[in-house]
């Protein structure tokens, strides 16, 4: 369980390859070893993050989770709990897409889709029954600023996150009385894999302060945290601008 400090024991990374699950762990992992669950699918990238997490102190699991298997977040829930409880799930995983190749191709718009949307709400709705029965536990959910108002440059992606952010808030609320909390995550522009190639936007931030907001947020019992901070504020202008305006914009 997280302790009266707010270390974790255990650590659940679905999509644990991602630059952002990976610096979460490295980050609890200057407080105290812990256990560590991988859940991605089978490349060397998982086998190299697994390693690299040994290294620094972390008792590591791996098993096997495809965002494209609709029985794959079961098994992966249930393979990661028969080691233990799980205190804290970072659900990591999604695609950002080309929105240029995506307007002519709507079965890639529909895969785009199971991946953002569809398989992480399965995975959050495991994770919370999972989480009622131990009686405790976090679910952080990596969201993204661009679920706020999707715009033309990548409104397909966006409407991806402006969906995946509704349901964990939701079940967020659902979940009060439980013992089980949910941490919406909302960065900005993250250098990462996902941005690799792509022209920095204003208030980039970087995997390791994504991962500091994490922890900061669950040792303050947030339900959601934006990074960097000042995202918050100005997500909320271009919010209410007109759409008129909105429309003129180069976002």
């Amino acid at each position: 369980m997280i302790d009266a400090l707010g270390s974790v024991g255990s650590l659940l990374l679905v999509g644990g390859t991602s630059d952002i699950a990976v610096a979460t762990a490295r980050r609890y992992l200057q407080e105290r070893p812990l256990r560590v669950v991988v859940a991605a699918r089978e490349t060397p990238r998982r086998a190299a993050v697994a390693d690299e997490l040994r290294a620094a102190g972390a008792t590591v699991e791996v098993v096997d989770f495809d965002a494209d298997d609709p029985g794959s977040p079961k098994r992966m829930v249930a393979e990661a709990a028969a080691g233990g409880d799980i205190d804290v799930a970072v659900v990591a995983f999604g695609q950002l897409g080309v929105q240029a190749e995506l307007a002519g191709d709507p079965e890639a718009v529909a895969a785009l889709g199971r991946v953002n949307y569809v398989a992480p709400v399965v995975v959050g709705t495991v994770l919370a029954n999972q989480m009622r029965h131990q009686g405790h536990g976090v679910i952080v959910a990596m969201s993204s600023v661009a679920g706020e108002r999707p715009r033309a440059s990548n409104f397909v992606y966006g409407s991806t996150k402006a969906g995946f952010d509704a349901f964990f808030s939701g079940l967020g609320d659902s979940l009060k009385g439980a013992g089980v909390d949910v941490l919406v995550v909302r960065p900005g522009f993250v250098r990462s894999k996902m941005t690799e190639g792509l022209q920095d936007a204003p208030l980039a931030t970087t995997p390791e302060a994504v991962a500091d907001a994490i922890v900061t947020g669950i040792r303050r019992g947030r339900h959601t945290v934006w990074v960097p901070g000042a995202m918050r504020w100005v997500m909320s202008g271009l919010r209410h601008t007109p759409r008129a305006i909105f429309r003129r914009l180069p976002v």
